[in-house]
């Protein structure tokens, strides 16, 4: 389809009344303050590629790359324009013009074959124990990675040896009398970075009578290839998960990532193929799946017995691509509200963007350091133990936050708390053994 002609491009355009609403609520222009990279700029640099008044060149993508894709702009535009689905339409057109092999390699290559992102994983976690890492940064051997890698790769620390997927088998029977049978998105981030995470997500399920599936072959979501200009590389990846989780019977579809979540959304699915031949299979699986919190509380509808304890002060920080994309925002607090001992302090600014968004924070690290900073701010005014979140991206950024700030918190998922609490045990107990 041409690019005049996909559905954000030909409907979206005409709405927009230059009213500069996104600006007042868009975490990069917050910081900048320059007009080419207010979510209102790039509807105009949208407008002028239509039209042939700027041609598809490096300059404009490197213009609209710097949205963070966090949705806050199409959630308050009072002209109900999806901006982030503008500007990924744009990205992916001015790519289809200028590619990039380094993109082709990543994102074509690497992020569509999980067992190769898995063995990436084990190198970087042989390169940290081994000292290699800490060696290329003492000999100054990291400076020649490309854009921003260089201050940008000290975030990726404490990388798991075992991928989730290297320890959770397909079928996972339901404990106790099985009431459900669930499919499990497990995505990328958690499987290579936050392995305890699915592991918890499991044993919770199970332990509340699901059955839970998670599909062999199963890719990535496609939401770093959107931010990345690969459009239609996304769209693969999205058929070819649609194709395996259909060939199921599943009750419900759940994500514990808000960035999976957010590509397997309803709204997602019909950006991605609205008006052709596999919406219907794309919007069936769409309308299975739900946010592991969501689905924790008004599914499950859980209750942690009197044993399960986390006493801690415990914040919350609001991914965007959950709270925005997907609209929730109660459901975690109040999984959180339902642990014994947890005393829950709301964070000031929870829903602003804390400047991760998937791979910016190794594309455009000194812009995303300034929206993490006023993020770190608000955390730790709460004076919390713990800073909770739903998203791996914004775990890696908000514990690189921790370290940057040299704070002594811990940032977690919220499933990994309430697992925490799960496995309690009675000091008197743990003494005695």
């Amino acid at each position: 389809m041409r690019f005049n002609e996909l559905p954000p491009v030909k409907n979206e355009l005409m709405k927009c009344v230059r009213c500069g609403k996104c600006r007042s609520v868009c975490p990069v222009f917050a910081e900048i303050r320059q007009e080419p990279a207010a979510p209102r700029g790039h509807v105009y640099m949208v407008q002028m590629l239509r039209d042939g008044q700027v041609k598809p060149e490096k300059e404009v993508y490197e213009h609209l790359s710097m949205c963070l894709m966090c949705e806050n702009c199409s959630v308050n535009c009072p002209s109900g324009i999806h901006i982030h689905e503008l500007n990924a339409a744009a990205r992916s057109y001015i790519y289809d013009q200028t590619p990039s092999l380094s993109k082709e390699l990543i994102f074509d290559t690497l992020w569509t074959r999980p067992g190769l992102l898995r063995t990436t994983g084990k190198f970087m976690w042989g390169a940290q124990k081994s000292g290699l890492q800490r060696l290329a940064r003492g000999m100054g051997l990291t400076k020649i990675l490309p854009g921003d890698l260089p201050q940008a790769e000290q975030m990726l620390s404490n990388i798991p040896f075992r991928s989730a997927r290297s320890t959770l088998p397909v079928t996972n029977r339901a404990k106790g009398e099985k009431k459900l049978t669930v499919g499990y998105f497990l995505g990328c981030g958690t499987d290579v970075f936050n392995p305890e995470v699915a592991k918890a997500t499991v044993d919770i399920l199970t332990r509340n009578g699901c059955e839970v599936i998670i599909p062999a072959a199963t890719k990535c979501c496609g939401l770093p290839q959107i931010a990345n200009g690969k459009l239609e590389t996304a769209q693969k990846l999205a058929l070819h998960n649609v194709k395996i989780f259909n060939n199921y019977r599943l009750d419900y579809i759940v994500s514990d990532c808000a960035s999976c979540g957010s590509a397997l959304s309803f709204a997602h699915m019909q950006f991605l193929f609205g008006g052709l031949k596999f919406e219907d299979d794309a919007l069936a699986f769409a309308q299975k799946t739900m946010d592991i919190n969501s689905f924790l509380v008004n599914v499950l509808d859980i209750t942690l017995p009197e044993s399960a304890v986390l006493e801690k002060k415990v914040t919350y920080h609001d991914p965007c691509h959950l709270s925005k994309a997907q609209h929730i925002r109660q459901e975690p607090r109040e999984l959180l509200r339902r642990i014994n001992g947890v005393q829950f302090t709301e964070m000031r600014d929870a829903d602003r963007c804390c400047g991760g968004s998937g791979t910016y924070s190794l594309t455009h690290y000194d812009i995303s350091m300034k929206i993490l900073d006023h993020k770190m701010d608000c955390a730790m005014e709460s004076a919390a133990d713990i800073i909770a979140t739903g998203c791996p991206s914004c775990l890696m950024q908000l514990r690189y936050g921790v370290t940057r700030h040299k704070w002594k918190a811990e940032v977690q998922h919220p499933v990994l708390l309430v697992h925490r609490a799960l496995n309690h045990k009675p000091k008197e107990l743990s003494s005695a053994k």
